[in-house]
């Protein structure tokens, strides 16, 4: 395994890009004129990320997050892949699929031509994740920092067969209050409703949350918006090779039994918007193409 002392050597950015150690995996941390993030090595999990010009940050993480081998991260954006939600077939593998869980490896780093830092990570494939995913493939993501946030994931087949997959960036969003926060850019939008069944909708308006909340919004590649009225400011999230749009909060019940939502209210401080090809979007991905899923996100004045 690659230490943080050699990703230092190799990748390091002095002053803007270091590595170190956390709990046993290797966090990525970034620091140049314009934001601060880290990301986590073990599911090429990005775990905060605040423009200097915010006195909080944008992506959340739970306080009481917790940085395990093997184990999701609460918070930040798991990356979600190569299915998203339960496999269709196989009840034992684990839900959003392995990439969230798995090593990935660093590839290349390096700064932009206007003061942001790029990191790029690859997949690390072994037996587990082959048995899971029998498919010839290559899963890289590249996340730049700046006063914005840019993610590429990129699904590469490698192989001579065609495959399918479902896929997200499930990123968890700072928010002042759930009961203060509307989300904008869906208004008549089909979507599938997951609380209490699956059933079809369609969108009226914007959307606001009075309750738990999982919702898959198809067929749409619109921006969407989060305003914020007590920070007082308003997030874009606005995508490219995604058709679907998943909005979630799990409200008091469902965060109590998941105990590292940041209790008791830590929930209330977030809500993910997550670009995302699910259901009926997912990809065929032809053999020797590849698909990229990109997803940028900033923040203005309310």
């Amino acid at each position: 395994m690659t230490t943080a002392q050699q990703l230092n050597t190799q990748f390091g950015i002095k002053g803007r890009l270091g590595f170190s150690e956390d709990s046993g995996l290797i966090i990525a941390e970034i620091n140049n004129a314009q934001a601060t993030a880290s990301l986590c090595l073990q599911g090429a999990h990005l775990m905060a990320w605040r423009p200097k010009n915010q006195a909080v940050p944008v992506v959340w993480l739970s306080r009481d997050a917790r940085l395990a081998a093997g184990k999701s991260i609460r918070g930040g954006a798991p990356v979600c892949w190569p299915w998203f939600g339960a496999h269709p077939s196989e009840a034992d593998f684990p839900g959003h699929g392995y990439a969230r869980t798995v090593p990935w490896q660093v590839i290349e780093s390096g700064s932009e031509p206007g003061g942001a830092t790029r990191l790029t990570l690859r997949l690390v494939e072994s037996g587990k994740t082959r048995a899971q995913w029998p498919h010839a493939a290559k899963l890289d993501l590249t996340v730049i920092v700046g006063k914005k946030l840019r993610m590429e994931l990129t699904t590469e087949n490698t192989g001579t067969a065609d495959f399918v997959i479902s896929e997200a960036l499930h990123t968890y969003l700072q928010i002042g209050d759930i009961g203060a926060v509307r989300v904008t850019g869906l208004d008549g939008c089909d979507y599938w409703d997951k609380v209490g069944g699956s059933v079809l909708r369609k969108q009226v308006g914007a959307i606001s949350f009075s309750g738990e909340t999982d919702r898959v919004y198809i067929n749409t590649a619109a921006e969407c918006v989060i305003e914020d009225d007590k920070l007082k400011r308003r997030i874009h999230v606005a995508k490219s090779g995604s058709l679907s749009t998943v909005v979630w909060t799990p409200w008091t019940e469902k965060a109590g039994k998941m105990g590292d939502m940041g209790q008791p209210d830590g929930w209330r401080e977030m809500v993910c918007v997550e670009s995302a090809n699910a259901i009926e979007n997912a990809v065929k991905v032809a053999a020797g193409t590849w698909h990229t899923l990109i997803v940028e996100y900033r923040a203005e004045p309310l």
